[in-house]
């Protein structure tokens, strides 16, 4: 249940196949209008306890993410693909410039708002935020996970994850709240925004945030804690750090009223209602920059950390010299993107320790692989990343390359082939690679299998 007051409603799911969000708006027509971002596996309800407050003076628009909360099932690839669907939805509500507020994947979209449509922001908030969400490796587990058990392993561990033990001990209808939330998720869903998650790295482009930032975390916040927060406060120029006890990694829910009073302050204090001028670009080249409702509790007050030069060319000079042919474009290097896909398809685990162990001897092999293997074949568009990981299995067992089948069956379950897939592909080596290959595939992967899908106690 709810204590919120009485304020108007929009409830609108989104069209089949139109790029917008399901939201919902509170507070007067007339307002400033603030836009609350959520968490993975939330819904828009986490933010209940905010509305009343924050709604007397902004317009307050929740939305939920694909698959979440009822929201139509249309996965979204990228934490750029929410921010664009995000601005879409608003650029059909008429909204113009805003304020954010957003909670771990929902800090992320507004992380990138600020970075790619910096002049629609007024004020910036990131809540149990990171530049970088862990490890990709761990994103992309936990979709093979909820790939092969469904969302009861992530539901049943939500609450360890969310909220502190004393607080779960002494709110079981909110854990049972969260729990049910999570499990209701759209599981393609949720495993397109773990691979968002993977996928996302702002680290180098943090001094490029030019709006007010306040970054808030739960001091008892394992998953995005304050060391977390203090990398996104040394990065971003005008960006202040709160610290909130008594709090885990929901600390909008946990902790309700710290949080809509740091909210409220602020969003008070820092909101730039007019764009922020552009400087001149310096003269002469310059470099590219680099690459149901919640019942709540009312918690404790916030810890606040604080020219080009032209030379005369004689005529005859000029007919002497034969016109210019068309210039053929520099090829691409395809070394960074063979690392970039060695390490989505293998996991930073094992590149990194291939990479570690290459030395004088080994250096030139593992460029060589990564820059023709990875940057040339498996970055062509030919096949999709499943069946490269099929035949990549194939072929090894083919080959009898034993000690590359695990770290392969692994590759196979992010791409996203099932366990029972991949006991196909390995049945089918059996008639026709022999069946002792096949049997020492079926032990290797099986051993990785067990492994990527037993959920995380």
């Amino acid at each position: 249940m709810s204590d919120a007051t009485e304020t108007p409603l929009t409830e609108t799911p989104e069209p089949a196949g139109a790029p917008t969000l399901q939201y919902r708006i509170d507070g007067p027509d007339d307002a400033p209008v603030l836009v609350l971002g959520p968490s993975l596996g939330t819904t828009w309800h986490m933010w209940d306890r905010q509305i009343p407050e924050l709604a007397q003076s902004r317009r307050i628009v929740r939305f939920d993410l694909p698959g979440h909360g009822g929201a139509p099932a249309q996965p979204a690839a990228s934490v750029g693909e929410l921010a664009d669907r995000l601005v879409a939805t608003l650029d059909g509500l008429g909204v113009g410039r805003f304020g954010y507020a957003g909670s771990a994947i929902g800090a992320a979209v507004g992380a990138d708002l600020a970075l790619r449509h910096p002049g629609r922001l007024a004020s910036l908030a990131l809540i149990a935020a990171s530049p970088r969400f862990g490890t990709a490796d761990e994103y992309r587990q936990r979709g093979v996970v909820v790939r092969s058990n469904g969302m009861d392993p992530m539901a049943r561990s939500a609450p360890e994850r969310w909220f502190t033990p004393a607080y779960a001990a002494a709110q079981p209808a909110i854990v049972d709240w969260a729990v049910q939330m999570v499990r209701t998720t759209d599981p393609g869903c949720y495993i397109a925004a773990c691979e968002a998650l993977a996928a996302f790295d702002v680290r180098a482009d943090l001094g490029r945030i030019g709006v007010p930032t306040l970054v808030l975390a739960g001091a008892e916040d394992r998953v995005t804690g304050p060391g977390e927060a203090r990398t996104l406060v040394a990065g971003i120029p005008d960006a202040r750090l709160a610290v909130v006890p008594g709090a885990a990694h929901l600390a909008p829910v946990e902790q309700p009223g710290a949080v809509t009073d740091l909210l409220v302050r602020h969003f008070s204090t820092a909101w730039q209602e007019t764009p922020q001028p552009v400087p001149a670009p310096p003269a002469g080249p310059v470099a590219a920059p680099p690459a149901p409702p919640v019942p709540a509790l009312r918690g404790p007050q916030a810890v606040q950390a604080p020219g080009t030069l032209h030379v005369p060319v004689p005529p005859a000079a000029v007919a002497a010299v034969p016109a210019p042919g068309p210039v053929e474009p520099a090829r691409p290097d395809p070394y960074e993107t063979g690392m970039r896909l060695r390490r989505e398809v293998l996991g930073d685990a094992r590149v990194d320790a291939e990479t570690a162990g290459a030395d004088g001897f080994t250096g030139d092999f593992d460029e060589l692989a990564t820059r023709y293997a990875w940057g040339e074949v498996w970055a062509r568009d030919g096949l999709d990343r499943r069946t490269r990981a099929v035949v990549a299995l194939t072929a090894l067992v083919a080959g009898g390359h034993r000690d590359e089948i695990g770290d392969h069956t692994r590759a196979a379950l992010r791409a996203g082939l099932t366990p029972e897939e991949i006991r196909e592909v390995l049945l089918q080596t059996a008639v026709y690679c022999g069946v002792p290959a096949a049997g020492a595939a079926f032990r290797a992967a099986g051993a990785v299998i067990r492994e990527e899908t037993t959920p995380q106690p």
